[in-house]
């Protein structure tokens, strides 16, 4: 599936939650504060900000749908134990192998 395709797809699937909650474009459009060329648009699958996705999306009570989208993974049990329950705070550099560490004599 190409983007064209999965903006489509969203688009259709926006249009539906909109009529699903009984709801005119111009309706949508304002409580969303959004034009109404913007959110036929969206419903057109053609592109939009994000921005416009998550107005449109809280204006039909469906923001939660996003959790969905990109779940909260978190850490593995595994990764917790391991860290001794602190968080991630950034990306660490690959480690050298020990090939590269056998290379250093002093």
């Amino acid at each position: 599936m190409n983007n064209t395709d999965i903006l489509a797809e969203l688009g259709r699937r926006l249009r539906q939650r909109r009529l699903n909650v009984n709801l005119t474009q111009e309706a949508l459009a304002a409580h969303a504060g959004v034009s109404l060329n913007t959110l036929r648009n969206a419903e057109l699958g053609r592109n939009s900000s994000l921005d416009t996705l998550i107005n449109l999306l809280r204006s039909l009570n469906a923001l939660g749908q996003l959790q969905q989208l990109l779940p909260d993974e978190g850490p593995s049990p595994v990764e917790l134990a391991r860290r001794d329950g602190r968080t991630r705070q950034r990306a660490s550099t690959q480690a050298a192998t020990q090939a590269d560490e056998e290379e250093w004599q002093w």
